[in-house]
């Protein structure tokens, strides 16, 4: 029985031990951007300590019943299962920490159930940002991770032989003790004794969300984001549905009292609001052209107080109407295309587009375009159309036809991601000029194009002297020449004075690396242009968000766009001047007056401007519109 218990806690021990280790690896890693002090490095462990028992809890269940069996026969198989046990879950810990460690850099939050839905809709895609010497790194993390575990095990717990009792009184009692031990491990596994179970808030302590995101164990944030991808019932359930939906109608939508007189939230080229009404086109069927341009962040704009990187887009921004105060939905561009398109706001736990049987019963830009706009839509991109779902989101929402890479020449595949963006805005051209020059060229049009290269691993076709050995910012000037070569050309079609172009960016932006502020992260570029905007050199202080440009769109041409519940008019006087933003375990929102980003999942308020230091009403408006937003996917 000895043997036993002493077998099974070294068992136990093992995976605590090494998750425990994993942390200041992780921090050493990442030292550069997590800034930790000596008593920090002390105090992630201290803090991630309850989450690695849970997590070695549940790893040694296993091992506890065939200890258990063991005890009543002697039989070595059980052995050898405990044995190929032990192994399988060193390479599988090896694997989820090195997976995690390589995300994180990108991603900023510890590893979920996302790099599985990439791998799932389209492994080339998902595996598109991954250079050589990663795969290398990986390999040799996994063999020193998974082996350092095996070997720990081999001189501790597998050298302890555990025999069954001769005795038939013992051999009743020794295997009940030992069921009953394992048993206990649901005290670890919940955190507590008590009604509150184990969650991610437990390994918050720290203002500084880096030493917070250290105290995580990956395998339980995976495991944590695997149970809650689906019930959307029970999430964030703060507050009963209706009282959240009021909430999110006055955060929203302020009362419809606004006076006719009121001025637009258009500030003209002489630095004065234009009066309400002022025709933002100069025609109600404009041909529209939207670029989603991947990964820009107005960091990369003076204009937006950035650098001079993109000059090309920055042009574009002082001589169109430029929205200074806009935000990305979230973080990456599958929940990036339903706020563009489907005014969808991001859920923090998944992804809207994991859900087509949800999808499809939601109303979408280009659907209300084609159908009560008589608008023909096409869509753009370079690389596989089937990542994430997109193709059936593009299809249900109406475009025909929906151009990826399997429709280029193989010899124009050259990038990770498939066709770099020359070659995408060449085939854009190419068929908007076919369209713009036809018989029937009155049909109004709807163009999306999507790029890609300003992606990682951000190895473009292009070499700006000004950005020797600085290949990402390489990278965004590289798609900037193309789109500046893009927007020249359509100058010179017979459409161009009734031509809207929509510039975008997909999610926030990757410059500059490792931002701590959310705020900063989700600056993002909205821009008009072309010749059918009739407010040139114009701006919009206004804080709005990717899921206000259905709505705000729409009604500039005078559609409805009712039915695009969280999409708001940002041009109209009446609507509520509020921006609200999610990733992972975050959510934010911006008003002219007040900022909150608040972390549902530890109930942690991050970050606040309110003046008056009473976070509550704000606070209380990220709740309702998270029960509100899981409440709608419940009920989809």
């Amino acid at each position: 029985m000895r043997q036993a218990l002493l077998k099974f806690l070294f068992i136990y021990l093992l995976f605590t031990v090494v998750f425990i280790f994993m942390k200041p690896v992780f921090m050493l890693v990442y030292s550069s951007v997590i800034d930790a002090s000596a008593g920090d490095w002390l105090a992630v462990i201290r803090h991630g300590l309850a989450m690695d028992l849970s997590v070695a809890g549940y790893l040694t269940v296993i091992p506890g019943l065939l200890i258990t069996g063991q005890l009543i026969s002697g039989t070595k198989a059980l052995q050898r299962a405990l044995d190929i046990y032990i192994a399988v879950m060193a390479i599988v810990v090896a694997l989820i920490y090195c997976l995690d460690m390589g995300l994180y850099g990108s991603w900023g939050f510890r590893l979920d159930m996302t790099p599985l839905f990439y791998l799932t809709t389209s492994p080339t895609a998902a595996m598109a940002s991954i250079e050589w010497w990663h795969w290398i790194a990986g390999a040799i993390g996994i063999a020193v991770i998974s082996g350092g575990m095996w070997m720990l095990y081999r001189h501790t717990a597998a050298n302890i032989t555990v025999t069954p009792a001769t005795v038939i009184g013992r051999r009743l009692w020794q295997p009940a003790v030992m069921l009953l031990v394992t048993g206990l491990l649901i005290i670890p596994i919940r955190g507590s004794v008590t009604v509150s179970t184990m969650n991610l808030s437990r390994a918050y302590f720290s203002p500084n969300p880096r030493l917070n995101h250290a105290a995580l164990n990956p395998a339980f944030t995976l495991l944590y984001s695997a149970t809650h991808q689906s019930d959307f019932g029970s999430q964030y359930d703060f507050m009963p549905d209706d009282e959240a939906a009021a909430i999110v109608d006055r955060l929203l939508r302020l009362p419809d009292t606004i006076a006719a007189d009121s001025v637009s939230a258009v500030i003209g080229q002489d630095g004065h609001p234009l009066p309400a009404g002022t025709a933002i086109l100069t025609t109600d069927r404009p041909d529209i052209v939207m670029v989603i341009l991947e990964s820009f962040s107005a960091h990369l704009l003076p204009s937006l107080g950035g650098e001079n990187v993109a000059p090309g887009l920055d042009s574009l921004a002082r001589e169109g109407l430029l929205f200074t105060n806009f935000y990305a939905s979230s973080f990456r561009t599958d929940r990036g295309l339903a706020a563009i398109l489907g005014s969808f706001p991001a859920p923090p736990t998944t992804s809207l587009l994991k859900y087509v049987e949800k999808f499809e019963k939601l109303p979408t830009l280009s659907g209300q375009l084609v159908k009560h706009g008589g608008y023909d839509a096409a869509y753009y991109y370079g690389g596989d159309a089937n990542f994430t779902n997109m193709m059936a989101y593009l299809v249900a929402g109406g475009f025909d036809p929906v151009i990826s890479d399997k429709d280029f020449a193989a010899r124009d595949l050259t990038g990770k991601w498939g066709a770099n963006d020359e070659k995408l805005f060449d085939r854009a051209f190419q068929e908007i000029k076919e369209r713009a020059t036809a018989s029937d060229a009155g049909t109004p049009t709807l163009s999306v194009v999507q790029t890609s290269s300003s992606h990682e691993p951000f190895t473009v076709p292009y070499a700006n002297p000004r950005f020797k050995g600085k290949p990402r910012r390489n990278a965004f000037a590289y798609t900037d020449s193309c789109l500046t070569v893009f927007v020249d050309s359509l100058a010179t079609l017979p459409n161009r004075d009734r031509t809207l172009i929509i510039l975008v960016a997909d999610h926030y932006g990757c410059w500059p690396q490792n931002l701590d502020s959310p705020l900063d992260r989700h600056h993002i570029p909205l821009i008009l242009y072309g010749g059918a905007l009739a407010t040139p050199r114009s701006r919009v202080d206004k804080p709005a968000s990717q899921t206000d440009i259905s709505a705000t769109l729409l009604s500039m041409i005078g559609l409805p766009h009712e039915s695009l519940r969280y999409s708001r008019d940002i041009l109209s006087p009446s609507t509520t001047p509020v921006a609200v933003f999610t990733e992972p375990s975050l959510i934010g929102i911006v008003t002219p007056s007040d900022t909150l980003v608040y972390n549902p999942d530890a109930d942690a308020v991050i970050y606040s401007s309110t003046p008056s230091g009473d976070t509550s009403p704000l606070l209380n408006s990220a709740r309702a519109f998270l029960r509100d937003l899981y409440a709608t996917l419940a009920h989809l």
